[in-house]
């Protein structure tokens, strides 16, 4: 596993992971050697590689948002910044005490910076948040939500799933995000749970009604519930390039909240994510561990970087990228990968602008 360390630069501290620097004739030189000489590359990158953004979890932290968000602004040229692709890997809600202003924030952003490009992740808690208020896509085999219940019936007074007004017709993960967990504490995180498994209590009181309340079916707008309803599950690109240290790399890249089981067919799961099919009780690219945590085998064959948030972790291992520093944890930073440098940034950061 490598991690980003802070190092100093002249007026600024950053966040360093094997950062190239762009020569004069357009070629990349890496810092890892330290030799001055352009790395190896293939013939098909671009003198230019596009800048790509990729934003861990922000999990309702609007100021440690924003505080990232001008720390990328002032780390990447202003063209590239501008006409940069931004990936968002999911779970804008729960556990932080400002959800509807990081949803303003992320709503703005097409219309403040109309040249950039966004992709919208849906994480499990924002599956979850989306299923409560009612605005997943219906199953496309026309069966009901209540079909999603029945695996995990066995769960149901542990979690203290919602019983509340409309939920006959709701999927598990909405019962589950806002039900009322009888287990306190949290022994994974060693923090107490809030309201509910998914910590969503901050959620409904930054709508303004007490947790568990049907009444945020109401409080949440329009728009809101607009952005949730338009989440993507998963974003392939094509042509995206990375520092590795065999020099720059030009890859396939698959966005996915949690990752891709390994003991799947690729296909078939990005078959599933790109239907949003919403018939599946559990969505293990958006909330699994461990079956998720490595590159598929058939991804190896051709070079495909894997890029999450979701697991709590800064880990970069090949390809395999997962970016969630913060894991909902008030006292840890928010960071984001930007390629191809490999740059890590962090809302804690101090940059001299």
């Amino acid at each position: 596993m490598i991690k980003g360390k802070a190092c100093l630069v002249p007026g600024r501290y950053i966040a360093e992971l094997h950062r190239p620097r762009l020569t004069t004739n357009g070629l990349f030189r890496s810092t890892v050697n330290g030799s001055g000489k352009p790395t190896k590359m293939e013939n098909s990158v671009p003198k230019k590689p596009r800048t790509v953004c990729c934003i861990g979890d922000i999990h309702g932290f609007i100021t440690k948002f924003q505080n990232l968000w001008s720390n990328l602004e002032t780390l990447i040229d202003p063209v590239d910044f501008q006409n940069a692709l931004i990936i968002f890997l999911g779970d804008y809600c729960d556990r932080g005490p400002d959800t509807p202003k990081v949803m303003d924030f992320l709503i703005s952003l097409r219309s403040n910076y109309p040249n950039q490009s966004h992709v919208f992740l849906s994480g499990n808690h924002d599956f979850a948040f989306a299923a409560f208020v009612g605005v997943l896509p219906p199953p496309p085999d026309g069966s009901e939500f209540s079909e999603t219940w029945k695996e995990y019936t066995s769960s149901e007074e542990r979690e203290g799933w919602f019983k509340g007004d409309g939920y006959e017709k709701m999927h598990l993960q909405g019962r589950r995000w806002a039900g009322t967990i009888k287990v306190k504490f949290n022994t994974v995180k060693g923090t107490e749970y809030q309201g509910s498994i998914y910590d969503a209590g901050p959620t409904f009181e930054s709508y303004g009604v007490p947790h568990g309340s049907a009444d945020l079916i109401k409080a949440v707008p329009d728009e809101h519930k607009k952005f949730l309803a338009d989440m993507v599950w998963v974003h392939e690109e094509d042509d995206v390039c990375i520092q590795t240290e065999e020099g720059l790399k030009l890859c396939k890249l698959i966005a996915v909240h949690a990752g891709l089981e390994k003991d799947k067919a690729v296909d078939e799961q990005l078959k599933t994510l790109k239907a949003r099919d919403t018939r599946v009780a559990k969505v293990g690219p958006l909330c699994g561990r461990a079956s998720v945590w490595e590159i598929p085998k058939e991804l190896t064959e051709k070079p495909t970087i894997v890029v999450s948030g979701h697991h709590g972790k800064l880990h970069i291992e090949g390809l395999r990228l997962i970016i969630d520093e913060g894991g909902g944890l008030e006292q840890n930073p928010v960071a984001a990968v930007v390629l191809p440098s490999m740059l890590i940034v962090r809302d804690t950061d101090r940059l001299s602008k």
